[in-house]
């Protein structure tokens, strides 16, 4: 949870890129981070129960127009992302990744662990993805990832 990422950046005094103490700059992580839970994670989150949870509960896929409503809505939600968030910088909260990142690149898995490259198509979301792939380490990262990955081999 958010709350809990907080309390562990402050209790362990981490880099101040996680979570800055420039008022600006942790401003726009607080932004994003209240931004996304209506946002980012229930659409993208939406499109994963779509396509992966529910027809493997049900034992079958459902309807195209349901996976098509999802994915336009998450659509919808990553132009706003762009626009809004990333706009032409490196980072959510400038030049050094920060908790926004890593959160917003964490929701953003799930659609693609479902088969949904929402990277493809979009060359800003891509840069943006290896440089917190890279900031992270990517090794690290697919370590994270490889669980929900392997979800459709269920």
């Amino acid at each position: 949870s958010i709350a809990i990422l907080l309390y562990l950046v402050q209790k362990f005094k981490t880099p101040d890129h996680w979570y800055p103490s420039d008022l600006q700059k942790r401003a726009r992580v607080d932004e994003y981070l209240s931004w996304q839970h209506a946002n980012i994670r229930a659409k993208g989150s939406k499109l994963f129960l779509t396509k992966v949870l529910l027809p493997l509960l049900m034992g079958q896929p459902l309807p195209p127009e349901k996976l098509e409503f999802a994915t336009e809505e998450l659509n919808v939600a990553l132009k706003q992302f762009e626009e809004k968030f990333l706009q032409d910088k490196p980072f959510i909260a400038g030049s050094e990744i920060s908790l926004a990142d890593l959160v917003a690149l964490v929701e953003l898995m799930q659609p693609v662990c479902a088969g949904y490259d929402l990277f493809a198509e979009r060359p800003k979301l891509a840069e943006w993805r290896r440089r917190v792939e890279e900031a992270v380490g990517k090794q690290l990262f697919q370590e994270a990832h490889e669980e929900i990955m392997n979800i459709k081999n269920l």
